[in-house]
């Protein structure tokens, strides 16, 4: 039986570029889909945030991209926190799975590795 959950991740881009924003979020994306094995059907809904510092695009635009065009989407700035690194896109997917929390994985990549050494150890050989 599938229970709505909570999936989390976060990337870090190399520059304020469109092509970077989205190059990264798509990795973020495609990561956490291929992690915790879902449809995009199975999505309710994805919340992103991005540091102030990142401004090229709209990290939605990614999902787009991938094809994730019938769940709503919210984009917000990142608090800006002394000594947060920079240039960090994080999400929230709100997702139908059939299986148990402890099982979910949740994805940080890149420089982001370092806001969640716990759960990014748990990514397995997904290092990017």
């Amino acid at each position: 039986m599938k229970i709505l959950r909570g999936l989390r991740g976060a990337t870090s881009v190399a520059s304020d570029t469109e092509e970077d924003i989205l190059e990264a979020t798509k990795e973020l994306l495609q990561a956490l889909q291929d992690k915790n094995k879902f449809d995009p059907s199975d999505l309710v809904s994805v919340f992103f945030t991005a540091t102030p510092d990142l401004n090229a695009t709209f990290p939605a635009m990614a999902a787009r991209q991938l094809g994730w065009t019938s769940v709503p989407m919210l984009g917000a700035v990142e608090m800006s926190v002394p000594g947060a690194p920079p240039r960090i896109i994080r999400v929230l997917l709100h997702c139908y799975l059939d299986i148990p929390p402890e099982a979910i994985v949740h994805v940080y990549l890149r420089e982001a590795r370092q806001l969640r050494p716990d759960w990014a150890e748990r990514q397995g050989t997904l290092t990017s």
